[in-house]
């Protein structure tokens, strides 16, 4: 069971990327997935979640109406869309599976880990 998130890069402030989630090993389109964030220094900071059918999503204060998380089952993968990044949102983002929670909810908590994609957002 591995997670690996991509898509990471240098963008300037304002501008926009787009975080991919997929898995090896097990279908992402049975589990709740949730995109974290660590900044050197800095506490795990938990950006997004989907819940198993995507009907619940759920966003840290920082980043709504800026960030969307997606799932596209038809890719089996999870997406996080990025627009207007801010010099603050600098990290390595990774993202996390659940299978353990009832189907319309945000899990706190999360079994499986990937290794991150790095964010820098500078001028």
């Amino acid at each position: 069971v591995q997670l690996q998130a991509s898509g990471g890069g240098l963008v300037q402030p304002g501008g926009s990327l787009r975080l991919s989630c997929v898995a090896y090993g097990f279908t992402l389109d049975y589990y709740a997935i949730a995109w974290f964030r660590q900044a050197p220094g800095k506490e795990r900071e938990r950006v997004s979640c989907v819940s198993i059918n995507g009907d619940s999503t759920n966003y840290a204060d920082s980043v709504k109406g800026r960030f969307t998380i997606s799932r596209d089952n038809a890719n089996h993968a999870v997406y996080l869309q990025m627009n207007n990044l801010k010099p603050e949102g600098t990290a390595t983002y990774s993202c996390a599976a659940d299978d353990k929670s009832r189907p319309n909810v945000c899990p706190r908590t999360y079994d499986y880990w990937g290794q991150g994609t790095q964010v820098t957002v500078s001028s």
